[in-house]
C-alpha cells in the first residue's frame, strides 16, 4: 500500500485480486469437469476430422490412381492449411474472444467433412480437405490459450493433458470408423459418419464450455498483432519449442502414415480394418497425456522432456523388427512418449508466452503441423525408395536433431 492510498482502497484492491485468483478453474470442481468435457469434445472433433484419412491412404491411392507420397497429401494438405490458418485465427481470438472463434471452427469443419464424402475426384477431395484445414485453424491454438488463461496453475498440466487426450481419442476414433466402413465397402460412408459425429460433438462443446473470465480483448490492430508474433519469435525458449513440435510430429505422422502400407503388404497381409485397429495404440497416448503432464509439473519440464524424446527414438528403432508384436510394441512406446512430449511442450509454450498466449500457441502449432506436412510427405518419398527401413532412417535423423535441441531446451528457465 502506498502512503497516499486509503486503507479501505488497499483492502478492496487486495480482495479483488484474491477474488480473481479464486475464479481460476481448479481441479475437482464442477467447472473443471465441464471445461474438460468441452475441450475433450473439441479435441475429439478436430482430430477425428484431420486424421480419419490416415489408415485409408492405400485405398485412396488405389481408387484415385496415385502413389504413396501423393496419397499422403490427403492429410498433408489439411495440416499445412491448418498451420497457416491458425496464425490468423489465433489473432482473431485475441480480439473477438476464445469461444466464438472455436465454435465457428468446429461447425464449419464438421460441415466440410460431411461434404468430403461426396468428392467426385482426387482434386476435389484435396480442395475440400484443404478448406477443412483452414476451418480447423480456429481451434487448437485457441483451445491452448483458453486453458492457459482460465486454469489454475496447479491444474494446468492436467487440463492440458486431458485436452490432448481428447485429441488422441478423436484421431483414434476417426481412423477406426473410416477404416471399418472402408472394409465394409465404402470409405465415403466412413467420412460421412465421422462428420456427423463431429457435428454432435460441436454441440456438446457449445453447451459445456464455461465462459472466459480472464480474457482481455485486444484491438483489431494489425501492427500490434504482428508485434505479438515478433515478440514470441524473439524468445529462444519459444523457438526451441516450435522446432521440437515440427520435428516430433513429423516423425510421429511419418511412422503412422506408412505403417499401413507395410502391414497390408506381404508377408503380413493385414486387412483395412486390422490396419485401423492398429491406431487403437493411440489409447496409450490418451493415458500418457494426463499422467506425463502432471509428472512434468512436479519433476520439472526440463527433466522430463529430453527423456521423452529419447524414448520416441527407442520405440522407432523397435519397429525395424520383423515381428508384428515387436513392431506394435515399438509403436506403443512411440505413442506414449510422443503424446507426453507434446503435452509438456504445449504447457511450456503457454507458460513462457506471458501474454498473447493464443499467438504463441499458434506459432507452436504452425511449426507442429508444418512438420506433419513436410516430414510426413518426405516419409512417403523415403518409403517409395527404401521401404520401411527408409522411413525409420529418416525418423532417426530427425530425432537426433530433436534430442540435441531438447538438451539445450532443458537448460532454459521454466
Amino acid at each position: 500500500m502506498s502512503a497516499s492510498e486509503p486503507a479501505g482502497a488497499a483492502v478492496a484492491r487486495e480482495a479483488s485480486a484474491a477474488g480473481d485468483a479464486a475464479r481460476f478453474i481448479r481441479r475437482g470442481t464442477r467447472e473443471f469437469a465441464l471445461a474438460n468435457l468441452a475441450l475433450f469434445a473439441a479435441g475429439f472433433t478436430t482430430f477425428a476430422l484431420i486424421y480419419c484419412v490416415q489408415p485409408i491412404m492405400p485405398v485412396l491411392g488405389r481408387d484415385f490412381g496415385v502413389d504413396a507420397a501423393t496419397a499422403s497429401l490427403s492429410l498433408s494438405a489439411t495440416t499445412q492449411c491448418l498451420a497457416v490458418s491458425m496464425l490468423v485465427a489465433s489473432s482473431l481470438s485475441e480480439v473477438y474472444g476464445r469461444k466464438p472463434v472455436m465454435v465457428l471452427s468446429l461447425f464449419a469443419s464438421s460441415a466440410l467433412m460431411i461434404g468430403s464424402a461426396f468428392a467426385p475426384d482426387w482434386t476435389s477431395l484435396l480442395v475440400v480437405r484443404a478448406l477443412a484445414g483452414i476451418a480447423f485453424g480456429g481451434l487448437p491454438a485457441t483451445a491452448m490459450a483458453y486453458v492457459g488463461e482460465e486454469m489454475d496453475a496447479g491444474s494446468l498440466g492436467l487440463a492440458m493433458g486431458l485436452y490432448i487426450g481428447g485429441t488422441g481419442l478423436g484421431a483414434l476414433g476417426g481412423r477406426l470408423i473410416v477404416g471399418a466402413f472402408t472394409d465394409l465397402g465404402s470409405w465415403r460412408i466412413g467420412l460421412f459418419v465421422v462428420g456427423v459425429l463431429a457435428l454432435l460433438s460441436s454441440f456438446v462443446f457449445v453447451l459445456a464450455l464455461p465462459a472466459s473470465r480472464h480474457f482481455r480483448p485486444g484491438r483489431p490492430d494489425p501492427r500490434a498483432l504482428a508485434a505479438g508474433f515478433a515478440r514470441h519469435l524473439g524468445r529462444p525458449t519459444q523457438l526451441l519449442l516450435y522446432a521440437e513440435g515440427l520435428l516430433l510430429l513429423g516423425v510421429f505422422v511419418s511412422l503412422y502414415n506408412y505403417l499401413g502400407y507395410r502391414l497390408m503388404a506381404p508377408p503380413y497381409g493385414f486387412s483395412q480394418t486390422a490396419v485401423g485397429l492398429i491406431f487403437a495404440i493411440g489409447l496409450v497416448g490418451i493415458v500418457s497425456s494426463a499422467w506425463v503432464g502432471d509428472l512434468a509439473g512436479r519433476l520439472g519440464r526440463g527433466r522430463v522432456f529430453p527423456a521423452l524424446v529419447a524414448l520416441i527414438g527407442a520405440g522407432t528403432a523397435m519397429t525395424l523388427s520383423s515381428s508384428v508384436a515387436v513392431i506394435l510394441l515399438g509403436m506403443a512406446v512411440v505413442t506414449f512418449a510422443f503424446y507426453g512430449a507434446h503435452t509438456v511442450a504445449s504447457a511450456w509454450v503457454g507458460i513462457a508466452a506471458g501474454r498473447a498466449k493464443a499467438q504463441a500457441a499458434s506459432l507452436y502449432l504452425f511449426s507442429y503441423y508444418t512438420g506433419s506436412s513436410v516430414v510426413g510427405w518426405m516419409g512417403g518419398v523415403a518409403y517409395g525408395r527404401a521401404g520401411w527401413d527408409g522411413v525409420v532412417a529418416l525418423a532417426g535423423c530427425v530425432l537426433l536433431v530433436a534430442l540435441a535441441l531438447s538438451a539445450v531446451l532443458a537448460r532454459r528457465p521454466g
